[in-house]
């Protein structure tokens, strides 16, 4: 994507996220958010198929980093300890995007119509990871098996962070 195309992004996520801690997300409308972000509707509409999923963005970066680091762990590598390597590879990402993240929780957090789309989110993560545990040759039920459990271990210790940013990347450092 050009950098013009991640700014506009960038611009109508900061937006969304402002307008909704000012008013509520449920108060604030797609067309108060592209004047905030100095576009148009359309442009809003090109990047996100709806008001929701501007505060969901990112689920495909987040997918490509994670399954390629799978995908470039070391041979022999168990399941877990593959996706734990993956996660503290991605570490700096999340903290980079501490300033976002933490006030979008809250909202997420204070918004009902918004508590379902984050299990569809993570659900098609976990399958995301599942299907890179298979690539690397990994049975289906343990691929299963690990995904699930290795993304619960993932959203609590994100949600851990977001509480506490030092806490939890202690305990991850100190893994195999």
């Amino acid at each position: 994507m050009a950098k013009k195309e991640d700014d506009v992004r960038t611009r109508l996520q900061g937006a969304a996220l402002e307008l909704s801690r000012e008013r509520g997300y449920e108060r604030t409308t797609a067309a108060e958010i592209v004047a905030r972000a100095g576009v148009t509707e359309r442009t809003f509409f090109r990047h996100f198929p709806d008001k929701r999923e501007v505060l969901f963005d990112g689920e495909a970066m987040v997918r490509a980093a994670l399954t390629a680091s799978i995908a470039d762990a070391p041979a022999g590598l168990g399941p877990l300890d593959t996706l734990f390597g993956a996660f503290r590879s991605f570490q700096p990402a999340l903290e980079d995007n501490w300033s976002y993240a933490k006030p979008r929780h809250k909202v997420i957090s204070a918004t009902p119509a918004l508590h379902e789309r984050e299990p569809a989110k993570i659900a098609a993560l976990t399958d995301a990871l599942t299907a890179a545990l298979k690539a690397r040759g990994v049975a289906d039920l343990r691929a299963v098996l690990a995904a699930r459990t290795g993304m619960a271990a993932f959203v609590h210790a994100t949600l851990s962070w977001l509480n506490d940013p030092t806490a939890v990347w202690r305990a991850y450092r100190s893994r195999p």
